[in-house]
């Protein structure tokens, strides 16, 4: 009986696929579709860590391969064309190689979250944790060589309806809003892969650095306020952490303009707005002297006619924590794509072994305006430049 109700539900669920396709969708983002198979002898774990929680029987299953190609076979090839991202719940950099291989026709891309948990010490979220750098980076070199070298392909992004603002995150937006945003951004539309914006990050929205406990509406958070002053946070150092990682930061209304109501409804909203809606917003930004809104479009612009962004060799340039450099290398290694980014709020010397010898280079875009490359970054900087070897 307990076949037949599966078979019956993958058909139900095949079926409403379908429907959506024929009636034009481009394609599916599947939510923790690497939960679909489980270990189906439902062992216990010892929750004495934040990853002992059994994720490791209910994750990248015995059968998820099998079950993905059957979907494939069963609505994706019928519908070619069809654009396919997983999100993956703890999954790891081989599942991840055969989900997005070609010839496993599983899936197209996949979204991994390793790199989201550079603030999370000892693998607990609901703490306070300055991002590691080194870490972030090591993680980055490692889905971008790996998925790169057995022809993966990664979903690129920073931010989603699950994660605190990226800016908020991994920047001081405070003093470098635009030159922070523009980082992340060129970082992340470098690497190999298919980058995603989050709405609002294509201009720099924050965190909406909520000061009341009434003010937030996730579960999660709601539930983790209580427990954190269960193990003995006061209600200030409660609200402090989920400042910082409440799913609710993301989850705030679109601030399009400086009006009361942000421009999003003149109705009251289900959340409340961010602190920041009249400073920051789609309006200010598009007419902004240093607009991130128009630095995502040279981005997209770029990664439509710049070929080594989508066919470059991802190599990593060993640096120091703070400096993240790496460039998209043509096959014949002739040119080259070289990014460097700085993640500090001070001027900083790059600090490599990296031989930059030649003078035939193009700065194709740069979030400091600038026309050459140097090997002192400022603040924030992020540069992308092209090299004729």
């Amino acid at each position: 009986n307990t076949k037949i109700f599966k078979i019956i539900g993958a058909i139900e669920i095949y079926e409403m696929m379908s429907w959506w396709l024929a009636k034009g969708v481009d394609g599916f983002r599947l939510d923790v579709v690497n939960l679909l198979s489980k270990d189906q002898h439902f062992k216990d774990d010892t929750l004495a860590t934040a990853q002992e929680d059994g994720r490791k029987y209910y994750t990248d299953g015995p059968k998820i391969h099998e079950y993905l190609q059957e979907m494939n076979l069963e609505v994706f090839a019928k519908f070619p064309g069809t654009i396919t991202v997983g999100e993956m719940s703890s999954t790891t950099l081989t599942h991840s190689i055969q989900y997005t291989k070609p010839e496993n026709k599983e899936l197209d891309m996949i979204f991994n979250f390793h790199h989201l948990k550079v603030d999370y010490p000892n693998g607990e979220k609901w703490a306070e944790a300055p991002v590691d750098f080194a870490k972030l980076k090591s993680l980055f070199n490692d889905w971008q060589t790996g998925m790169q070298a057995e022809n993966g392909w990664n979903a690129l992004f920073l931010s989603n309806h699950d994660q605190p603002r990226a800016i908020s995150r991994f920047i001081n937006p405070t003093t470098y809003h635009y030159e922070g945003a523009t980082l992340l951004a060129l970082m992340l539309h470098g690497m190999q892969g298919t980058p995603y914006i989050y709405q609002g990050e294509e201009f720099g929205m924050l965190n909406p650095a909520f000061t009341t406990i009434e003010e937030y509406r996730d579960i999660e958070s709601l539930n983790y306020y209580d427990i954190l002053q269960k193990r003995g946070s006061t209600q200030e150092e409660a609200l402090a952490i989920l400042r910082l990682k409440s799913r609710d930061n993301a989850r705030t209304p679109m601030q399009w303009t400086a009006n009361s109501d942000a421009g999003f409804s003149q109705g009251e909203p289900w959340i409340n707005y961010g602190k920041t809606a009249q400073q920051i917003n789609a309006a200010i930004d598009i007419d902004a002297e240093h607009s991130v809104y128009h630095f995502y479009q040279k981005l997209i612009a770029l990664r439509k006619t710049e070929n080594l962004l989508i066919t470059g060799q991802y190599q990593y340039i060993e640096t120091q924590d703070e400096v993240y450099m790496y460039q998209r290398l043509s096959e014949d290694k002739k040119h080259y794509l070289l990014i460097a980014n700085n993640f500090s709020d001070v001027e900083t010397n790059i600090e490599t072994s990296f031989d930059f010898n030649t003078e035939k280079y193009e700065v194709l875009l740069s979030n400091y305006q600038r026309r050459n490359f140097s090997m002192t970054l400022k603040p924030y900087e992020t540069i992308m430049i092209k090299v004729i070897v």
